[in-house]
Formats: C-alpha cells, structure tokens, sequence
C-alpha cells in the first residue's frame, strides 16, 4: 500500500503545476465473462488525457495502479512502459505547455469492492460489474491524475458482453457494439462511474418548472441484481428520490446540473452508498429480502437524500484536497436529515439522528484517533480513514448548532451563495465561511475555530438551587466541562427544558428557554422562579453537540419514570445521555440494561428501541462485569422473550424483540425455541419466520452448537442465493470449535481468495462474545500479523481485519499490555495502521474502566 499512497504536498505541487482538459476512457469489459484465464483477471483500459503544464519542461506523474500497460504515448512519443510505469505511477518527463497522454494498459477486475469490482451471482451464474473509487481508486481503472482539484469533463465509451447493459455518469447508447456516454460536466476522479451487467433496470421521469419558466426534466432509473428483482420495490425509491429532487430545488435555487439520475444497488459494496454524479451506487442490503421495520426505510431514505444533497455539496462545488472532506460528507449527513423530515414520510427523523447518528459521533470523539471536523490529511492512507464520525455525525450535528446559531434563512442562502460562485470548482473552508459571515452578518472565526477547528465533546450539566421552600428555582446554571487533551469550552445554542410529572403520572416539558451557553458556568435567569423540576435536559431538542450529563433529581427521576416521558426526542436524549454515562463508567453496566429491560417495552419509536438493544447487548459483552456478565445475559433473554411474546401480533416491536431475542440466546431452552420456530413446530402469533429472519436465528444455533454444517448446507439450498451464500460464511464460521476458528483465520489472513463481503462474514462469525475461550490463542497472532496484513492487502482488507480480528473479546489487562507492546515496537509502522490499533487499544481500555465501575456495583 504505501507505494500507491499520495501525499497532499504531492497532490498541491501536481495541483499548481497541471490543469486537465478532459478524459477519453475506453474499456473493454468483455473479459469479465467466460474463462478468465490466469489470474488476476484483466481487461483493457485505453485513457487519453488533455492537459496544459504552466511551466513548459517540468515533471509530473500520471496515476495508474494495474498489472501491465501495453503503451504510453506522451505528445506522439513512445515511452517505454518498463522504464516509466512503476506498478502505481507513470513518470511524465519534459512537458510541453499542452499535452496528450494515452496509456493502453490491462487493469485487473476487484474482489474487494475497490476499482473495476466483479461479482459472480452464486444463484445463476450471471456477472455484474460496477465501480467504486473514493478517496482514490479510479486509477484501478483507467490512467489519471488522481486528486479532487483536478477536475475535467469526460467520455467514457465502453464494450461489454453480449445482452448486457452499461450505465456511466452521462447519458448513453449501444452502436455498434460500443456503449458511448455523454460527455459529463467538469468532475473530479473518485465521483466517476460505470456500472455493467445484466441488471434489473426500472425507469421513471422526474420534471419541474423552474423560476425562468423552462422545465427542468431529468430521467430516472433504478437497478440490481435480477437475483432481487422481486424484492426490489423501486416505487419507493423513485417517491423519495422525486421529494428530495422538489426539495432540494426549492432550497438550494440551483438546478440539477448532471442530466440523468441512476441509482444502482450492487452486490458486495463496501460502503452505504456513492454520489457518483448521474450514477449513485448503493449498496443492496437497501433491497429488503425480508419483513423489516420502518427504521429500515428511514435509513434507507435518509442514503438517497444523503447521495442526492452531494450532487450540490461534493459533486457540483469539491474540496480542494481531503482535508476539507467534511464540506461535503457533514452536509450531506446534515441535509440527508433535513430532508427527510421536511420532504418525506419520515418526519421524526432529527430523533434517528439524535440518538443514532450522534453515537457515532460521541464514540469517535472520544478516541485517541479523534480530531478537528477540518482534519489534517497528510495522505490517501488518512483520508481512507477519516470518512468516519467526526466528518460524518458531528460534522453533521455541528452545523445542526450552526443553523441555530445563524437561522436557517441565513445558513440556507450562504449554501445559495456558494453553489453559485463555486460551480464545477474546488473550495476550502474560507470559501464557506465567507458566504455564511455575509448571509448572517456573524463573524465566522469564532465559531469555526471553537467547532470546526478543534477536537474533542464538551460534556454540559444542569445545577439548581432552590429556594428556602424548595417549591421554585432560585438559580439554574449549566456547567461546561471539557476533556482534559482537549480543553476546548465552546459557544453552544441550547435550549433546556424542565419537566414534572402530570397528576396522572406523565412526565411532561412544562417551561423551555433557549439561551447562549459559553465558559465554564451560564446562569438561564430566565428560568429562575419557575416551578421546581423533576427533571432538567440541558440540550432540549438536541441543538447542539455535546454530552448531557444530568443532576441527582433528573438521573433519580429517569431511574424510576423514564418510560413516562412523553415526548420521544427528549426521551431518545435522555437514553443517549445514559449510555454516555454507562460508556463513561459513570453508570454501572447492569443498571443501564436493568433500564432496558424495564422501560424498552414501553419505547414507541421503532429505531430507539432497535438501538436499545444494541446498546443493551454492547453493555453485556462489553462493559458488564465479568462475574455478572452470565446473570446479565440470562436477564436480558428473558426480557426479550417476555417482550416478544407481549408484543402486538405482527407489529414491528415484535420483530424487533424477535431479532433481539435471537442474538441473545444461549440457554438450552432459548436456543430449543429458536429450533422450533425455524421447524415450524412452536409458533409466536403474528411472528412470520420468513429467509432474513431465519437466519437470524441460526446463527446463535451454530456459534453454540446446535446447527452443525449439513444444517447449514440445507439452509444455503433453501437460500442458493448472494445473501444465503453471505448468511452460511458467517454462520460455518460463528461454529465453537478450534479446528474452525482455526479455518476462518486462515481464509482471512492467510490467503486472499475470499472477496470483501465473504472476508467481512467470515470475520463477523469468528469473534463472538460467547466464544471468548476459543479465540484467545488468536491475540498473539493477531499482533504478529497485521503489518504483513496492512502491507500486502489493499487498504479496505487491511482495515477489516485490523478491527475486525483486535481481540477485543480478550477484555483483561494483559490484552492492553500487549497492545502497548506492539505499538511500542512498532513506531515506524503506517501511522493508518497505527490509528486502527490506537482505537481499539482505547475501545478496550473503555470497556476495562466500565467493567470496573459494574463490579463496584455489586455490593450494592
């Protein structure tokens, strides 16, 4: 990996140097078919590019990683291949003021998600193809200069097999055997796409007069695999793309500028999704096989509306270089949210979001690895990892803050402004910052240097003091505090709300000030002399970003009436704020999930309780202490079984307490049931046990050894399908015995056969908590391997094993002193590399303070 990196002062020197014309890229994709022959398998990739150089005679260098390149053509001269091509890039020597570059070169197809990926449906035979390149695979596929600045138009012309189809950025059409695209607008590599195979493909049209009086039209189409054909329901698909298109051109005054919009749901995706322009690509797991609950759809929406806003934010106006990620991924994860609640079905989406998203965001925060939402990204290798939840969630949740701040009117014309004087360009942070100081009349740098520009989450806690009666307040201030590494106290808008119980027992808001809170200590006057509460929220209608912490009255008042808060914003806050404090070791392990288990049954919102009960689970495999960890584990299955069997016939709390149920299980009697619900012989009414669900349950029946292979080899045959293929890796690999943990390892780190997703299913079936025993020899080996790992596999393989294989289940302190070990040993290793262990490293050392504060709880 290191000889494919690029590093910023790199990309700059080529930035000032170079200015790109346009693209001619011409692949041949028949070879994806038919006998491949040796491996890897390659097809051929034939680029053309335009380009001026400001100083005639310089150096620079084309990006190009394949396994051969037949010829390089500079200005009409021949150069030998051997002499310029170095595996990664090709040397440019003696440039003329316009330049020609043609590269003939054999690319090879992915199995891990990254460049030209290729899939073989296990179902039918049939092959699919697609791309994926952020932050730089396009030089997989074809030759370029590999950075976001240096944007260009493009035309794709593409053969691919007989009966396929071919999607690009730009509109096509089939002649003579050759697909040929549309010349697209100036864009920058990563956002190219193409898309070949023979999908299910389904159109619709997408039309709107604009403010001048012309109509605005822009075809539409959605497609998978034939295999999902019948799961595919791309009406709704289309109904959300048509709202988000009405109301993003209501907010932004800016038209689509890309022509057409594709959305492709391709197998084995790596990622949520991409806003390849003209061509999102997601991935299928979005296709439902299955009964799921309205979280799903949510979910769901909130990727298209994500996908969309970047046709405007990262598409239309880019970052300059990785540093600035965050200009599109924060508005995109902020609009995708905007937008669902102003333009879909999904109007409770800001409580998704606050209790979902943000936990994201609160667990990235607090990692050693944690830094400003504008990063410092010395290479590709830390931009690959800073597409986490820094740039993402609180990216998003800060400028949730900065909408507070300035008004929505403000912050929405600033958007206006920057779209219109930054089309097809690239920014930096004071290009945003201008707009939005001119739209809202604040002094941006502030702000931006207290939210923007440093690290870490302030943690924000109500102080009353009451009268001498004690029937009102005398004063209510919020105290901020801020970690000691990152001593930051910021500006926050907040509003802070005071609730009581009504006489018939609901705990209800009955005042609510929004004020400045800034410094270490603010006192809302305006709330003294109210009515004495039971309970305060400091962040009231999530505002703002930081950590509620609450005072004794509210944590006592929420220990016995949690369920009795009404309003389900104020009580997704309240739960996040406890699992702040269990993550904190402030709030014993087994308190938390004795609060799930006696107020989730009560939860109306569907995707609070789903995160519920992962954050129950994460509280029992993670922070419960090891003496209480069975007794936890025995509670938490009973309560699910209880809540399945009391939930309404058919509802989605019932499949929610069906999943939970299942991936809890490990009493004799628990994992009986799970057997005579998936043979029919014991049923729950109104439960359908259909494919997804399943599976679900077999896999606590294999990781506990009640599924053996011929059951799963039976199950596959049921389900000779993509997903079913995906379901029996994990399952085989989830059995408890050493001779197959001792497989999956191998499969994982030993050899590069499987592709991405078989990779994540196996490593996803190896590290069960249940299993702690049998995976222990695995963290010495764990350590010995991952530098051969990072160094020989492609940088997302690198990144799945190094988390996903950190023996984290091994959570004693001799597991952290061999951390320290390794990282002591190995300072000069890849600082990517290096961040992956530093975090788990940290995740343990969490989970090691909890564990400690649930055992002081014990002799309670």
């Amino acid at each position: 990996m290191p000889g494919e990196n690029l590093t910023r002062d790199e990309a700059r020197e080529r930035a000032a140097l170079l200015s790109v014309d346009g693209y001619e890229v011409a692949l041949d994709l028949r070879s994806a078919v038919g006998d491949g022959g040796a491996e890897p398998r390659t097809f051929r990739s034939v680029t053309t590019i335009r380009f001026r150089c400001s100083e005639p005679g310089a150096s620079s260098f084309a990006d190009l990683i394949a396994p051969g390149v037949t010829s390089v053509v500079l200005n009409g001269k021949d150069l030998d291949p051997g002499e310029v091509f170095d595996g990664s890039r090709i040397a440019l020597e003696d440039l003329a003021a316009e330049n020609e570059l043609t590269v003939d070169a054999q690319c090879a197809y992915s199995r891990t998600g990254e460049g030209m990926h290729r899939f073989v449906d296990p179902e039918d035979g049939e092959v699919y193809l697609y791309t994926q390149y952020e932050p730089a695979d396009a030089r997989r596929v074809y030759a370029n200069f590999e950075q976001p600045d240096l944007k260009a138009p493009y035309r794709f012309e593409v053969r691919a097999p007989e009966g396929w189809t071919v999607w690009s950025n730009g509109a096509g059409e089939l002649t003579d055997g050759v697909w040929r695209f549309a010349e697209t607008k100036p864009i920058s590599t990563y956002i190219t796409c193409v898309v070949a195979g023979p999908y299910h493909y389904v159109t619709d049209h997408y039309e709107r007069v604009l403010e001048d009086g012309t109509k605005l039209e822009i075809p539409l189409g959605a497609m998978c695999r034939k295999g999902l054909a019948p799961h595919f329901d791309a009406e709704d698909v289309f109904l959300v793309t048509k709202q988000g298109l009405d109301f993003f051109h209501d907010h932004f005054d800016y038209p689509y500028p890309f022509g057409k919009y594709d959305q492709a749901f391709v197998p084995e995706y790596n990622l949520g999704a991409m806003e390849n322009p003209g061509l999102v690509t997601f991935r299928e797991e979005y296709i439902f096989r299955g009964k799921v609950t309205q979280a799903s759809y949510e979910a769901r929406a909130n990727v298209i509306l994500h996908e969309m806003a970047h046709m405007w934010f990262g598409d239309l106006v880019t970052m300059e270089w990785w540093d600035d990620l965050w200009l599109k991924e924060s508005f995109a994860d902020f609009m995708g949210t905007f937008a669902n609640v102003g333009a879909t079905r999904f109007t409770d989406a800001w409580i998704t979001f606050a209790n979902r998203r943000k936990a994201w965001a609160y667990r990235a925060d607090q990692l050693p690895s944690t830094h400003p939402i504008t990063a410092d990204i010395r290479d590709l290798q830390d931009a690959k990892l800073n597409f986490d939840g820094i740039t993402y969630a609180k990216g998003a949740s800060v400028l949730k803050q900065l909408v507070a701040y300035v008004g929505q009117d403000a912050f929405l014309e600033g958007a206006r402004r920057y779209f219109k004087r930054n089309a097809y360009g690239n920014t930096r942070l004071g290009d945003l910052l201008s707009v939005l100081a001119e739209t809202s009349g604040r002094d941006m740098t502030v702000w931006a240097r207290s939210w923007l520009q440093t690290a870490g989450v302030n943690s924000l806690t109500p102080q009353v003091l009451l009268d001498t009666e004690g029937g009102r307040i005398a004063e209510l201030a919020v105290l901020q505090e801020a970690p000691e590494a990152y001593p930051e106290l910021r500006p926050h808008r907040v509003a802070v709300g005071l609730y009581r119980r009504t006489p018939e027992g609901a705990l209800e808001r009955y005042a609510r000030v929004e004020t400045d809170v800034e410094g270490p200590r603010t006192v809302v006057a305006e709330l003294a002399g109210a009515q004495a509460p039971e309970l305060v929220l400091v962040n009231d209608d999530d505002l703002t970003y930081c950590k509620v912490r609450f005072d004794e009255t509210s944590l006592a008042t929420l220990r016995e009436h949690l369920g009795a808060l009404t309003d389900p914003l104020a009580r997704a806050l309240c739960w996040s704020a406890l699992w702040n404090l269990t993550r904190d070791a402030l709030l014993p392990a087994r308190d938390f999930v004795g609060l799930v288990l006696r107020f989730a049954g009560r939860e109306s919102d569907i995707g609070v309780l789903q995160m519920l009960h992962a954050w129950a689970n994460s509280a029992l495999v993670h922070y419960a202490a090891p003496g209480w960890r069975a007794t936890g584990e025995r509670l938490v299955a009973e309560g699910a079984l209880r809540e399945l069997r009391a939930a309404g016939p058919g509802s989605e709390q019932q499949l929610a307490w069906a999943r939970f149920f299942a991936a809890v299980a490990s009493a004799e009697a628990d994992l009986a049931l799970l057997k005579d619900l998936l043979d029919g012989t014991e049923t729950v009414e109104g439960l359908t046990v259909d494919q997804e669900l399943r599976w679900a349950f077999l896999e606590p029946l294999a990781a506990h050894g009640a599924a053996d292979e011929a059951v799963l080899a039976a199950e596959l045959a049921r389900d000779d399908t993509a997903s079913g293929k995906r379901h029996q890796i994990r399952c085989l690999a989830a059995r408890p015995s050493a001779a197959v943990k001792a497989q999956a390892w191998a499969q994982v780190v030993e050899s590069d056969a499987l592709s991405n997703a078989l990779v994540e299913a196996t490593i996803a079936g190896f590290g069960l908590p249940s299993q702690r025993e049998l995976t222990a020899p695995y963290a010495e080996k764990y350590f010995a391997a991952i530098e051969r790992v990072w160094r020989e596999r492609s940088i997302q393989i690198g990144m799945d094993v190094v988390r996903g294989l950190y023996p984290a289940h091994q959570d004693r302190p001799e597991t952290l002193q061999a951390t320290d070990t390794w990282l002591a040993a190995h300072a000069d290793a890849a600082p990517a590399l290096r961040r992956l262990v530093l975090e788990a490293r940290d995740d343990l050392a969490r989970a090691l303070r909890a564990q400690e504060c649930d055992e002081a709880a014990a002799g309670r």
